[in-house]
């Protein structure tokens, strides 16, 4: 692609300077102009007011994808067990699915897992694909990349949807690659646009500070990964499915790995998207023995610690109990916030929440902006009150 300037078009505005990310263009007795290190991104194109920047390239024509129908969940389970996001992502796909007149269907990969389709379609799937093979017992890339990949060519699904697990995080990006198609990480909200019914698709980037939706309008299946915790379980108890049995054909000595042998720790306590309620601290904690209090309140109230960030790199809090866009998504009962600011990249992880408290002697601290309950004071005068009236119920 070739861009150049009209110069008896160009008035000199300079609006092309300002947008150019390349600074890729300078201007010559008060005409703008084009410099060897244009990269061609277009940016400039789109606020030329005069049309005096011009370009060879083609608009690109968005494929006819009228044969591409259906919101797929990928229904992982491990020994048998279903993970909860994707019940999570069944409840979306519903929502999803309504906005664009299709069904929902769940994917399911294992080997003796028949057990589980009743479940799926209990959450929402009209359709439910199983795939059964010894080879899939355990989760392993290539082979369950093939077997999805062989699905999606057959029924060719409009959208796929994936947890953003240690499983979804390996499975997607090498599907997306194998049936030629984008892929959105880590995405915590999903919508269909109104107008051109595409998935639009958002997510935290430039390290949380900004939250980017993107739009796949050139391919299919539009491929996305959920955060866990994220979406909403909607349960379907008296919803009937189509069973589709897909015939696995696995070669080995293709797939390249072998699982020897499956060692599984077990983490103290329950896991923090699990929690009712949370008490979770940030900066203004100030250390040990600011958190020894908010733990203690968390065990009064029956609920579990959490914290931003900084509180975890101080080593106050666990890492698998970081709240934020670079840690977990929560919705409990009650997330008690002491002591935090409340960036955009906490919020994002916080703000399904049923109820949210926010303690901090600074009132005008973003936290307040989304806390249904917020105390202006020092949480070392607060908490210990809260907890002497706790103790009398």
């Amino acid at each position: 692609m070739t861009i150049w300037i009209e110069a008896q078009l160009c008035d000199g505005c300079k609006r092309c300077l300002k947008n150019c990310p390349y600074d890729a263009i300078e201007m010559v007795d008060g005409k703008a102009n084009i410099l060897d290190r244009c990269t061609s991104c277009g940016a400039c194109l789109s606020v030329c007011k005069k049309g005096a920047i011009l370009s060879d390239a083609k608009p690109r024509e968005v494929p006819d994808f009228n044969d591409r129908v259906g919101v797929w969940v990928f229904a992982e389970q491990r020994n048998g067990e279903l993970s909860r996001v994707s019940f999570e992502l069944l409840g979306k796909a519903q929502d999803l699915a309504a906005d664009l007149d299709q069904t929902v269907s769940a994917v399911l990969l294992g080997d003796n897992v028949e057990h589980l389709i009743e479940t799926l379609v209990g959450h929402g799937a009209d359709t439910v694909y199983v795939a059964q093979h010894k080879a899939l017992a355990d989760y392993r890339t290539i082979a369950y990349t093939n077997v999805i990949a062989e699905l999606i060519q057959s029924y060719k699904p409009n959208i796929f949807l994936i947890g953003a697990t240690h499983i979804g995080r390996d499975l997607a990006p090498r599907m997306a690659h194998r049936v030629g198609v984008g892929l959105t990480a880590d995405c915590t909200e999903l919508t269909i646009d109104p107008e051109e019914k595409y998935l639009l698709q958002t997510r935290p980037a430039f390290g949380g500070n900004i939250m980017a939706t993107i739009a796949n309008r050139f391919s299919r299946p539009q491929m996305a990964t959920v955060r866990p915790g994220v979406m909403k379980v909607q349960p379907v108890p008296a919803k009937k499915g189509e069973i589709r049995q897909h015939t696995v054909n696995i070669d080995e000595s293709a797939i390249g790995t072998e699982v020897l042998e499956t060692v599984r720790t077990k983490k103290p306590g329950k896991e923090i998207t699990e929690a009712k309620v949370i008490v979770s601290g940030g900066r203004g904690v100030n250390g040990k023995e600011g958190f020894a209090l908010l733990s203690e309140l968390a065990e009064i109230m029956e609920g579990d610690l959490a914290g931003t960030r900084i509180a975890v790199e101080q080593g106050n809090v666990p890492t698998e109990n970081q709240i934020g866009q670079t840690g977990k998504t929560v919705r409990p009962e009650i997330y008690i916030a002491c002591g935090l600011s409340g960036a955009i990249q906490h919020r994002a992880g916080i703000v399904d929440s049923r109820y949210i408290v926010a303690i901090n002697t600074d009132p005008t601290a973003p936290i307040f902006k989304v806390a249904d309950w917020g105390i202006v004071a020092n949480l070392q005068d607060i908490v210990p009150e809260l907890i002497r009236q706790l103790r009398k119920v």
